[in-house]
C-alpha cells in the first residue's frame, strides 16, 4: 500500500471527521497550541529584539541565546520539563515550543532594525522626534518585512513541532501520528503527517497576506 492509498483512505473515512477525534476538532487544538506558543514567544522576543536593535547593544548576547534555544531537542525538553513539572497539560507543551520559536523571533527583529537605512532615521532624530518615536514611527513600518520573515519562520517550526503535545496526552494533530504508531495503524500516521504539512502552508500563506496587507508598497518594492 502507497502513500497516497493511506492518505486516500484516511481522508475518506467519515469516522475521522466527527467527534473530538475527528479532523476539525484535531485541527482547532493544534491551531491553539501553535498560536498560543506563537504569541507567547512574540510577547518576549520582539520588544528585547526590536529595543536591542534600536539601541545597537547586545546582538552577541542575543546571537548566543538563538543558537542555544535552537540546539536545545524539543522533545527531550518536553519530557524534562513534564518531569520536573510533574504534570501532564498545556504548559510543559508551551516551554519547547516557546523555545523554539523565539529565537528566530529575537534574532530577525534585531536584525531588521539594525539593516534600517540610517538616512531617515538620522532625520527623525533631526526633526526633534523622541527615541521611541523613531523606532515606532521609522525604524518598524521599514523593518516590517523582515519582521514577519521572522514571525513566519517561527510559526512554520511551532506548526511542525506542535505535535509533540500528543506525547504527552494532549490533542492536536500528533494525536494521529502517536496513536496510529502505538496502533500500526499507517494510515493514521500519513494522515496526520499529511494534515501538518498542510497546516504548514497554510501558515505561509497567512504570513504571506498578512505582508501584503501590513507592509507599505513602498517598502515592498524598496526590498
Amino acid at each position: 500500500m502507497n502513500v497516497l492509498n493511506f492518505i486516500n483512505d484516511f481522508f475518506s473515512d467519515s469516522a475521522n471527521w466527527h467527534g473530538t477525534a475527528g479532523i476539525p476538532h484535531r485541527l482547532l487544538e493544534h491551531v491553539e497550541y501553535s498560536l498560543l506558543a506563537l504569541l507567547i514567544s512574540a510577547a518576549i522576543g520582539l520588544p528585547i529584539g526590536l529595543f536591542a536593535g534600536h539601541a545597537g547593544r547586545g546582538g552577541y548576547a542575543l546571537a548566543a541565546f538563538s543558537t542555544a534555544a535552537r540546539a536545545l531537542p524539543s522533545f527531550g525538553l518536553l519530557v524534562l520539563m513534564t518531569v520536573w513539572l510533574g504534570e501532564i497539560g498545556t504548559t510543559p507543551a508551551m516551554i519547547p515550543l516557546v523555545a523554539l520559536a523565539v529565537a528566530p523571533i529575537l534574532v530577525t527583529s534585531y536584525e531588521a532594525i539594525r539593516s534600517v537605512d540610517p538616512a531617515p532615521v538620522d532625520a527623525a532624530r533631526g526633526m526633534g522626534m523622541s527615541s521611541a518615536a523613531v523606532l515606532f514611527q521609522v525604524e518598524i513600518p521599514a523593518a516590517l518585512p523582515l519582521i514577519l520573515s521572522g514571525l513566519r519562520s517561527a510559526a512554520i517550526q511551532v506548526v511542525s513541532t506542535a505535535t509533540i503535545a500528543a506525547y504527552i496526552g494532549l490533542g492536536g494533530l500528533g494525536r494521529y501520528i502517536i496513536d496510529g504508531l502505538a496502533q500500526h495503524t499507517y494510515g493514521k500516521v500519513v494522515g496526520g503527517a499529511t494534515l501538518v504539512a498542510g497546516l504548514a502552508i497554510v501558515t505561509i500563506g497567512v504570513f504571506y497576506l498578512a505582508e501584503r496587507l501590513a507592509v507599505s508598497p513602498g517598502v515592498r518594492r524598496s526590498r
